[in-house]
C-alpha cells in the first residue's frame, strides 16, 4: 500500500507544477532541463527534510497513532488545497514571467532556484503526513523529484495545446481530491 501512497503523493504534489509549466509554455518561457532539475532537487530537499520531520514524531506517539494524525493531516492538506487553490499559485499562472528577472523568456539557473522554493510548498506538509505514516523518505524524495522533472518539463512543452484540457485547468484541485485519497488509504492500511 505504500507504493501506491508514494506514486500519488509525486503525482499530488507536482500537478501544480504542470500547471505552472503550461503557463511558462503558453508564454514561450524556456525551463532548459539544467534548470528544471534544479527545481526537482529543491522540491527533493524540502520533501525529505519534511519526510524526517514527520518520522521523529513515531518516537514520540504510537505508529497508530501517528499513522492516524499523518493520514488525518493529508486529508486536512488535501481540503485546504481544495479550498485555496485561488490562493497559492494563481499569481504565478497568470504571471508566469514575474520569476524570469532578466526578461529573456529562458528560466535561469538562479531564477529556478527562487521557482523551485515556491513550488516546492506543495512537498512540505505531504511530506511531514508521510513521514509521521512511515512510509520511507529515500522513495518519496525520488518520487517527488520524478514527477517534478516530468510534470515542469512537460508543461513547458506541452503548453499551449494542454492548457484548456482538463488537468491544465483543474490540476489544484485533483492534488487537493488526490492527497485525500492517499491520506483515507492510509488510515485503512
Amino acid at each position: 500500500m505504500h507504493w501506491i501512497a508514494i506514486i500519488l503523493i509525486g503525482i499530488a504534489a507536482n500537478l501544480d507544477n504542470l500547471g505552472i509549466g503550461l503557463a511558462y509554455g503558453i508564454k514561450r518561457v524556456k525551463i532548459p532541463v539544467l534548470s528544471n532539475a534544479v527545481i526537482a532537487l529543491i522540491s527533493m530537499i524540502v520533501t525529505y527534510v519534511a519526510v524526517t520531520a514527520g518520522s521523529v514524531v513515531i518516537n514520540f506517539v504510537s505508529p497508530d497513532f501517528a499513522n492516524l494524525i499523518g493520514s488525518l493531516l493529508l486529508c486536512v492538506i488535501g481540503i485546504w488545497t481544495l479550498l485555496s487553490s485561488r490562493l497559492s499559485k494563481q499569481g504565478i499562472l497568470e504571471n508566469p514571467e514575474v520569476f524570469d528577472e532578466d526578461k529573456n523568456y529562458i528560466i535561469s539557473f538562479r531564477e529556478a532556484m527562487t521557482l523551485g522554493f515556491v513550488l516546492s510548498a506543495n512537498c512540505l506538509a505531504g511530506g511531514i503526513a508521510l513521514g509521521a505514516n512511515g512510509i520511507s523518505a529515500i522513495w518519496t524524495v525520488i518520487s517527488i523529484g520524478v514527477f517534478s522533472f516530468i510534470t515542469v518539463g512537460a508543461g513547458v512543452h506541452f503548453g499551449g495545446l494542454l492548457t484548456k484540457t482538463f488537468i491544465g485547468k483543474y490540476s489544484t484541485a485533483i492534488s487537493g481530491w488526490l492527497l485525500i485519497l492517499i491520506g483515507v488509504l492510509e488510515i485503512f492500511s
